[in-house]
């Protein structure tokens, strides 16, 4: 397995931005798609963006377009998410996962998971 650690979570604010990042360590994933996603007490854990091996390819969900980045360092074995213009709707549990392909090909294709990092919003 590839050990992902996400860290960067916390208490923030409405419109307040935070930047989340997740490492690899004993083996590089430089070759495999990675991805955010989250889970809200009481919901389904949902996507919400991944990046190519390359970083040159690049997918959000509709509910962070234009507010959320995402970008890769594979000389660092990091993967970030910055978080602008949070929303109390934002507040959730944010997963790292590691991808089985180079680009992103849905929930069921991601192979390796973090243990997650809390970030919460108030309004």
């Amino acid at each position: 397995q590839v050990p992902l650690v996400e860290s960067g979570g916390g208490l923030v604010q409405a419109g307040d931005s935070l930047r989340l990042s997740c490492q690899a360590s004993g083996r590089t994933f430089g070759g495999y798609a990675m991805g955010w996603f989250r889970q809200a007490p009481g919901k389904e854990r949902e996507f919400v963006a991944a990046i190519s091996w390359s970083g040159d390819s690049t997918t959000f969900a509709d509910s962070v377009k234009a507010r959320f980045t995402i970008s890769r360092d594979n000389a660092k074995n990091t993967v970030y998410l910055q978080m602008n213009s949070l929303k109390p709707e934002d507040t959730a549990v944010y997963y790292c996962a590691a991808g089985s392909g180079r680009y992103y090909s849905g929930y069921r294709s991601m192979r390796y998971w973090g243990q997650g990092t809390q970030v919460t919003v108030s309004s």
